[in-house]
């Protein structure tokens, strides 16, 4: 599976990222990719991340490859959304979109073999995936920055989501009446895509 990411709307609706967001866009860019690489170890999928070169980027659209991750900068002129847009379209493979922007998720869901997740699902996700393949301490994760001095990872935090309702009200066996809800061959591919994670 190809997992495309959308950079800095991951990046900013990420509490934990933004941070190194305000030091500079540098700094939010390299937390992301350690946080993807530490991700990509364990599960080993292709990753591309976008990054918007809409107002102050280079003229000609920009490719490099960090820890594993290929990174693609759009020229100047053209949004991140464009270039990942073109990307599903050519894209013959399984792909999976993260973005929290309504446009490429539906952009990407109504083609066939993509789905779109949005950032901060996609972040809980990863964050599990990590804090449950390793432990993180000091010396296991070298050079990674989302380490915190005690040794745990601040990607290992609820803080900026939202309780799920069903979490704070008792659940009584109710009986319910008429058919039960069933998912479309659509819904369950990307519900499967998702599981891949």
């Amino acid at each position: 599976m190809h997992i495309i990411i959308d950079g800095y709307n991951l990046i900013r609706q990420s509490d934990t990222l933004r941070r190194y967001e305000k030091y500079g866009l540098e700094r939010g860019r390299k937390a992301l990719i350690r946080f993807l690489s530490a991700y990509r170890k364990q599960r080993g999928h292709k990753i591309t991340v976008v990054f918007d070169g809409w107002e102050g980027g280079p003229a000609l659209e920009e490719r490099d490859r960090t820890e594993g991750i290929d990174i693609i900068y759009s020229h100047r002129g053209e949004k991140a959304d464009d270039v990942i847009k073109r990307m599903v379209q050519k894209a013959p493979e399984e792909i999976l979109v993260v973005t929290s922007d309504r446009n490429i998720a539906d952009f990407v869901n109504r083609r066939r073999e993509k789905t779109a997740i949005a950032s901060r699902e996609f972040e809980e996700k990863i964050t599990e995936i990590i804090s449950l393949s390793r432990p993180f301490t000091k010396e296991g994760a070298e050079g990674f920055s989302g380490i915190s001095e005690e040794g745990g990872s601040e990607f290992q935090t609820d803080e900026g989501y939202e309780k799920d309702r069903d979490d704070e009200i008792p659940h009584e066996d109710v009986k319910k009446k008429g058919p039960s809800r069933r998912f479309s061959r659509k819904q369950k591919t990307a519900m499967a895509r998702i599981q891949k994670l």
